[in-house]
């Protein structure tokens, strides 16, 4: 099993013309038809390092029965689309037992999680408002099931820190940012800034669900996550007695408004400085790990990348001066 998993071909190192013969986490699978009306199955494969499309052109044969999140042992050859690399698989079976290893396969964190909750946990303590400071405690020292969940989220389903430890590795980036902000710009209130940080994605613990699904709810699908986030607040909000109207009020606006406008899915635009500094603490990590995903993807190719969504540009390496 060891010897196994050191050779394993990772999908980062898939190159076209190559053949592979692996065991891969099968993502997604769709039945899809041919302009010809000819069946065929196009698959999202998955390992620690990230996903591939794969298709299935030929149903018969080799190719046995299997669903979705079944890891499977294809047979295939490495080709190209669009620039990307895509797999067509010639045989394919539902791997045994023993055959893998679950680990192999969950995109994690480069980042030690212990480390990043201790850190965290650094910034709770470092509330001085009371009302916050308990609010805080609350979500990330008392409730275990909510604990579990942030440290094993991702931040998103496919755009940035789409793995295990993702949001909690997006949210304390955040929150250092608006730590930097509050020592630049002396107008922000750090506590309620550094609060709104830290609660500002709770939503996608519920928005999302577990891996190796990390695939939307059906509350994430209706509701999203600031609207579930905010929900989640104000539960715990009333859970304090005392708890200043005011201020519950100003840290809710700043949940709303984190997206920055309405056509990227916040229901407020930012009407506090400290909601405008969450906007862009939040713009800026998300975009900056966007290219780093990017960026590593593509180590070998330093010409354009090609239009990205979240960016809303053509992108490339910087050069090698």
């Amino acid at each position: 099993m060891a010897d196994e998993r050191k050779s394993m071909k990772y999908i980062t190192a898939l190159r076209e013309g190559e053949k592979v013969s692996e065991i891969y986490l099968c993502k997604a699978r769709q039945v899809a038809k041919t302009k010809m009306g000819k069946t065929y199955y196009s698959l999202m494969l998955q390992d620690k390092t990230g996903t591939v499309d794969a298709k299935i052109w030929e149903l018969s044969g080799g190719i046995d029965h299997f669903e979705a999140f079944d890891y499977v042992k294809i047979d295939g050859d490495v080709t190209s689309f669009q620039g990307s690399p895509q797999v067509n698989v010639r045989r394919l079976r539902v791997a045994r037992t023993g055959e893998y290893d679950p680990a192999d396969y969950l995109p994690v964190s480069e980042k030690d999680i212990g480390q990043m909750y201790e850190e965290l946990l650094g910034l709770v303590r470092s509330i001085r408002n009371d009302a916050l400071k308990g609010l805080a405690e609350k979500f990330f020292v008392e409730d275990a099931a909510f604990i579990k969940a942030f440290k094993e989220h991702s931040a998103a389903k496919t755009v940035h820190h789409g793995f295990v430890g993702g949001l909690l590795e997006h949210t304390l980036s955040v929150a250092k940012l608006c730590d930097f902000y509050c020592g630049q710009y002396p107008l922000l209130k750090r506590d309620l800034l550094i609060g709104a940080a830290l609660f500002h994605d709770i939503g996608k613990t519920r928005e999302l669900s577990d891996f190796p699904g990390n695939d939307y709810t059906d509350e994430g699908q209706l509701l999203g996550h600031i609207v579930i986030g905010t929900v989640m607040l104000n539960e715990k909000i009333k859970e304090i007695p005392g708890f200043p109207g005011k201020l519950a009020s100003e840290l809710v606006h700043c949940i709303l408004a984190h997206h920055g406008e309405y056509e990227y899915g916040s229901p407020k635009k930012p009407a506090l400085a400290e909601a405008l500094a969450l906007n862009f603490a939040d713009n800026l990590d998300a975009k900056m790990q966007t290219l780093k995903e990017l960026f590593a993807g593509n180590a070998n190719n330093h010409g354009w990348l090609g239009f990205n969504r979240l960016l809303d540009s053509n992108v490339r390496m910087t050069s090698e001066w």
